[in-house]
């Protein structure tokens, strides 16, 4: 890939990181929320399915015939696969620690119901651990997913973005619970899970 490829897929990937931040905004979330009422969180998280999914395709479409593949033996194959299927495992078992039916908007949707309230604060199953299981499955799996150049930029785009996103997400966890989620962040690791656990 040459630096002008690297340069339109890294500007695709801003979009989608300035666009996800700003329509998370108190402001934009207010804004929103008023305008679509019970749909918001559906609309939301539908938007930004739709945007990283653009993102993706239009960084493969432009870009991927442009990527050259590594050569990798059947060892560092078999650990990239094992990391892929640890990190699909990870995501889909910390996922189902959620209210998916609140955590994608289809309640809100299908009910009278306009208030979009937080969950509250998860320190059981997975989070017992680590704070955002979440986002280790997404780590695994992307960069178990590396083959070729484009591969790479992806996992290296996508994680640069998750790790600026953690930051602002953990400072709105902070204000929305407090001392709680202080303590909590003092005693359980980020994504890895090498000290302490909160119960």
């Amino acid at each position: 890939m040459s630096p002008t490829a690297h340069f339109i897929y890294f500007a695709l990937w801003i979009s989608f990181g300035l666009g996800h931040t700003l329509l998370a905004g108190p402001k934009a979330k207010a804004a929103l929320a008023f305008l679509l009422g019970r749909t918001y969180r559906f609309s939301y998280n539908l938007f930004a399915l739709v945007h990283i999914g653009l993102v993706i395709y239009g960084g493969r479409y432009l870009l991927g015939e442009q990527a050259s593949h590594f050569a990798l033996s059947p060892e560092i194959l078999m650990a990239l696969q094992g990391s892929m299927l640890l990190g699909i495992v990870l995501f889909l078992i910390a996922l189902s620690q959620y209210d998916i039916g609140r955590f994608s908007g289809l309640t809100q949707l299908f009910t009278q119901a306009q208030e979009d309230r937080e969950e509250p604060l998860h320190l059981g199953g997975l989070h017992r651990f680590v704070r955002h299981p979440l986002y280790t499955g997404v780590y695994l799996y992307m960069w178990g997913a590396v083959r070729t150049e484009f591969d790479l930029a992806t996992a290296f785009y996508a994680s640069l973005y998750l790790m600026i996103g953690s930051h602002f997400e953990e400072r709105k966890l902070i204000n929305l619970y407090g001392t709680a989620y202080s303590d909590y962040k003092k005693r359980v690791p980020a994504l890895i899970p090498w000290r302490g656990r909160a119960i």
